[in-house]
């Protein structure tokens, strides 16, 4: 597939490198030419500096005959106009942009093929609530994932000394929890991958990812963990996007509070919300932090745009006893340095946006992509189309799937119902297939396993 992607910063150079590795065409165009000679350097793909949203750019990036134009760079406004240029004088097919401001977003009727022809809106800011949301509400999880509209879950935890499956085989899940299903799709222990069997014994610190339907996760967590208690206070440093969003989306259900710096912010911030309690000063202020009993905070969230102030504003919380801390980390770099310390889970804004990007860029069939272990792993979601004449998948039982190596399937959604994976489960037409990817060199095979032979049509 030909790409172009405007903007080599964070989420541009992070989706270039997952894309390059699977033997696209890619271009890269951006204003800094040394943020370019860097990529050029490290990846195989082609970059042109200049201004994404002029046309003579886009035509030296090779806009004639791209498949798909992603605009992800720090300006919304260029990456709009760079679509409509696309669609105008190139007629690109696919056109995905960033937009960060909600003004634009709220707007009905604003992107389409009449006014601003943008096919996939991608909102960082809403993607990373997302995220966070789901782990205030999973105490205890690394990573929560959605799949099929929230049916089925997949969750990352770490086994703790004392769980009752910790030291045990994979195959006694079940006589732990008999009335339970789910499957363990992969165990990363010491960073490593592996790849789980029956006689896969579980130990203290793995990092266990398991899938099950929505209403059985907790029943599940509690055999890897000492279950944490239900949140109840949030603190939250920073009201900037994410925090006013995450504030209005989890206010009626929790108690919360904004610390931010900026006055006019907090003005902002007390006008638009209901019931949170919005603190003018800085989370790093030991004093004000005492004041406001961070000691009984559930959890402490470190959300600014300034890697170093969330860092220490954490490190500090988690001191003065706030019970778990989570933070954004935009520095990749930073991101495995300061998780399972002090702060328990560090959140990267950029690997969250990725995997709804890689979601439009896949071939075949794929609904979702995520991004597991900050880039490590993907977690795919894919329909069975077609017949058992036209589809590698469809009327076979999973254990006579032909799955490339280091690729598990871990459950599978028919209508309301979510069935866990086994090897006698048959894949019909319809389902949706969830896959679990441990080597992102196979990626391309998954595809193809979820494309359509042209008997079909």
């Amino acid at each position: 597939m030909k790409i172009i992607i405007l903007g080599a910063g964070q989420v541009g150079g992070t989706l270039a490198e997952h894309l390059a590795s699977e033997a696209n065409d890619i271009t890269v165009v951006d204003t800094d030419g040394d943020r370019l000679r860097d990529l050029g350097d490290r990846l195989d793909i082609r970059t042109v500096q200049g201004r994404g949203s002029f046309p003579t750019v886009l035509r030296q990036a090779g806009a004639d005959d791209a498949d798909m134009l992603v605009a992800v760079t720090s300006s919304d406004e260029t990456n709009m106009v760079a679509c409509q240029v696309a669609y105008t004088l190139f007629h690109t097919p696919t056109k995905i942009a960033r937009v960060r401001e909600s003004a634009y977003l709220t707007r009905a009727g604003l992107f389409d093929n009449e006014a601003i022809p943008v096919d996939v809106l991608i909102s960082p800011e809403q993607v990373v609530t997302n995220y966070i949301k789901r782990l205030i509400e999973h105490p205890g999880a690394l990573q929560v994932i959605d799949f099929a509209e929230g049916k089925a879950q997949l969750v990352a935890v770490k086994a703790y000394y004392g769980g009752p499956l910790v030291g045990q085989q994979l195959r006694q899940i079940r006589q732990h929890m008999p009335n339970v299903d789910t499957r363990v799709a992969a165990i990363f222990r010491r960073d490593r991958p592996i790849l789980p069997q029956g006689d896969t014994v579980i130990e203290a610190d793995d990092e266990v990812f398991f899938i099950a339907a929505k209403a059985n996760i907790r029943a599940v967590m509690g055999e890897l963990r000492r279950l944490d208690e239900t949140n109840k206070r949030v603190v939250i440093a920073g009201g900037g996007q994410i925090g006013e969003r995450l504030a209005e989306a989890i206010e009626s259900r929790y108690q919360v509070k904004i610390i931010e710096m900026n006055p006019a912010r907090c003005r902002h911030l007390s006008d638009t919300l209901d019931s949170t309690v919005v603190l003018q000063g800085s989370a790093s202020d030991r004093d004000l932090m005492l004041e406001e009993n961070i000691a009984e905070a559930d959890i402490f969230l470190a959300l600014t745009n300034d890697d170093e102030a969330n860092i220490m504003s954490s490190l500090l919380a988690k001191r003065l006893g706030a019970r778990k801390v989570m933070t954004i980390i935009n520095n990749p770099a930073y991101v495995d340095l300061v998780q399972g310390g002090e702060i328990d889970i560090a959140i990267s804004p950029q690997l969250a946006t990725i995997g709804t990007l890689l979601a439009h860029v896949r071939r075949g069939d794929i609904v979702s992509v995520h991004s597991l272990r900050r880039g490590a792993a993907e977690a795919i979601e894919a329909i069975a189309h077609g017949d058992s004449k036209s589809s590698k998948v469809i009327g076979k039982a999973i254990e006579n799937i032909d799955l490339p190596p280091g690729t598990t399937i871990g459950a599978i959604i028919r209508d309301e119902e979510v069935l866990i994976a086994h090897d006698d489960t048959v894949i019909e037409a319809g389902d949706h297939v969830i896959l679990f990817v441990v080597d992102k060199k196979y990626i391309r095979d998954v595809e193809k396993l979820f494309h359509v032979g042209l008997s079909f049509f």
